[in-house]
């Protein structure tokens, strides 16, 4: 079955880095679109970064130039490299696989539990 295990959340200081890791297990990441996603306390849950089957990303302006989506194919698991980081920053953080177009949810999957990333000041 589909599992994704996100990690490497913690207490960063405003300027500090963290990187994200999301192993996954029923599937091959570089067979999909795969996303992260964040959601603050009291905001919808939004896509911050993608990377396509073939290698192309997108990030949203707010962590365009700070943060950096990769994959390792043979460890099966996504990364989000995340730099200079703001309290705005500040959310749990998700990855998801999304449909080869990096559209779509795959309806089999669910949301895993995230890793919770705070930035003070």
């Amino acid at each position: 079955q589909v599992q994704v295990v996100e990690s490497g959340g913690g207490l960063v200081q405003t300027g500090g880095s963290l990187r994200l890791s999301c192993a996954v297990s029923g599937y091959t990441v570089s067979s999909y679109c795969m996303a992260w996603f964040r959601q603050a306390p009291g905001k919808e849950r939004e896509k911050i970064a993608t990377i396509s089957a073939g290698g192309s990303t997108t990030y949203t302006d707010s962590v365009k130039g700070r943060f950096t989506i990769s994959r390792d194919n043979a460890k099966n698991t996504l990364f989000l490299q995340m730099n200079s980081l703001k309290p705005e920053d500040t959310a749990m953080y998700y990855c998801r696989r999304l449909s080869t177009n990096c559209r779509f949810f795959l309806a089999i999957d669910t949301w895993g539990k995230g890793t919770l990333v705070t930035i003070y000041s």
